[in-house]
């Protein structure tokens, strides 16, 4: 009888380990990325169940036309809602060491892609963005902003 209660308490304990593993890697990509370019910081955070990424940062380049605004989104009536703070990824859910069903917005085009994340390194995600069918698609890499 105590080695049924014992075998029960270890398989309780196991199952309850996986849990806690399983919500570390899912929030393995939490927090700060600069995108490719290093123009923009995007902060990753957890929204109920899913995944979601704001603007925080942007470089100003004083000899371009003013970058604080939305003026390329496709929807007119967004183009005067400011970048920083803008949501740009959504939707995002943990499968398998992949964040996928979601979408991101690119400010430079003014257009939305679905999209998917997956650490490739530690301080490495991999971003890649499909327009239409997963064949026609784009893949970058976004670096962990260090402290």
């Amino acid at each position: 009888m105590k080695t049924c209660q014992f075998a029960s308490i270890c398989i309780f304990m196991i199952l309850l380990g996986s849990q806690n593993v399983v919500a570390q890697s899912k929030s393995k990509i939490v927090g700060v990325w600069y995108n490719t370019s290093k123009t923009a910081q995007i902060e990753i955070m957890e929204n109920d169940d899913e995944m979601i990424g704001k603007i925080i940062w942007i470089e100003q380049d004083t000899d371009s036309i003013d970058n604080s605004t939305d003026i390329v989104n496709s929807d007119t009536s967004l183009r005067d809602r400011p970048l920083m703070g803008l949501t740009i990824l959504e939707g995002l859910k943990y499968n398998d060491g992949i964040w996928s069903d979601g979408k991101i917005y690119d400010p430079q085009s003014g257009i939305s892609y679905t999209c998917e994340l997956q650490l490739v390194k530690k301080d490495v995600l991999e971003v890649k963005g499909y327009l239409g069918d997963s064949w026609v698609s784009r893949t970058v890499e976004w670096n962990r902003v260090k402290k």
